[in-house]
């Protein structure tokens, strides 16, 4: 008897390009999760982008048998809002420590009934409500034109999902697929603001997540969420308004779980080492001749052009 699991990992991995071999995971740590306690052989390194210094200090361990890049999006002791999280930055130093799979779990409000406090979302959609934000890496003399059709890699979600569901507590559930509603914050929404985004068919609403993945997709990076529930946001009749206090009381209930998760799929992407679409994302997405790119914007954009434009020395 064929064992259908076992055969979708071996295809999974004998589909992985060569580059992918010795390639690290990052886990971007939301609100409540400024670490992973069981990260073994840690150092901490300082890395000073193109884009000015990360939100924090980058530790790099293992985690599953797996090389792992942990770096806290809001600063190890919660100090940048989403508006000034150094997003490319942080982007910028996951690629560079060549990093190429990226997992983030992060709280987010519930738009929808049947997603209930402590339950977790894989989503599979955005919509952008941002608006004071540096979006891309490809500004400033150079154009690209990424596709985001499908913002979340659709096999790092589904391996995501796949150890959430053998983890999660009885009680709780892991819902796949919905749209993420990306909001800029720090402010939580008005009511109206929350029934207006239940009326899109959001199913939860969160400030970072869309600003990591589209650099990402720029960076050829893999990107997924762990979208843990805190709550119904402003809009459910039957509950209180959003607090820090609720977010923080329900995000130290789902700490441990969502720990556990991250070291299962850790190791099972060890074992796949997965090719993902997000890989090759530049590869038709460079619109601007390399020859008129300024010589300034090219060397801050090289770690990520150099597979489809050569290596760039500034003479």
């Amino acid at each position: 008897m064929i064992n259908q699991h076992s055969s979708a990992n071996n295809a999974e991995k004998e589909s992985s390009p060569q580059f992918l071999n010795n390639a690290r995971l990052g886990v971007l740590g939301g609100s409540g999760l400024y670490s992973i306690d069981n990260l073994e052989n840690v150092k901490e390194i300082e890395i000073e982008t193109p884009y000015g210094k990360p939100s924090d200090k980058l530790r790099i361990g293992e985690l599953g048998g797996m090389e792992v890049v942990f770096l806290a999006r809001h600063g190890r002791h919660h100090t940048f809002t989403p508006t000034e999280v150094p997003y490319r930055a942080n982007i910028w130093a996951m690629r560079f420590l060549n990093v190429r799979w990226i997992l983030s779990p992060s709280a987010v409000g519930s738009l929808q009934e049947q997603v209930r406090p402590l339950d977790m979302v894989i989503p599979d959609q955005f919509i952008d409500r941002t608006h004071q934000r540096p979006l891309t890496f490809f500004s400033n003399g150079v154009v690209a034109h990424i596709t985001m059709a499908d913002p979340f890699c659709p096999t790092l979600s589904r391996i995501l999902a796949e150890e959430g569901e053998q983890i999660i507590p009885e009680g709780r559930q892991i819902h796949r697929g919905g749209t993420y509603l990306a909001m800029e914050g720090p402010a939580f929404s008005t009511r109206a603001e929350s029934q207006l985004y239940r009326s899109w068919g959001c199913n939860v609403i969160g400030m970072t997540n869309h600003t990591e993945a589209r650099l990402a997709r720029e960076a050829e990076i893999a990107y997924s969420s762990l979208s843990m529930a805190t709550d119904y946001d402003c809009w459910h009749e039957g509950h209180g308004n959003v607090s820090v206090d609720m977010v923080i009381e329900n995000l130290q209930a789902n700490a441990e779980v969502a720990k556990a998760i991250i070291k299962a799929t850790s190791k099972r992407i060890s074992n796949l080492r997965p090719h993902s679409d997000a890989h090759e994302a530049l590869k038709n997405s460079l619109m601007t001749a390399k020859d008129i790119v300024p010589s300034q914007t090219r060397e801050k954009i090289n770690l990520f052009t150099k597979t489809y434009w050569g290596d760039f020395v500034n003479n």
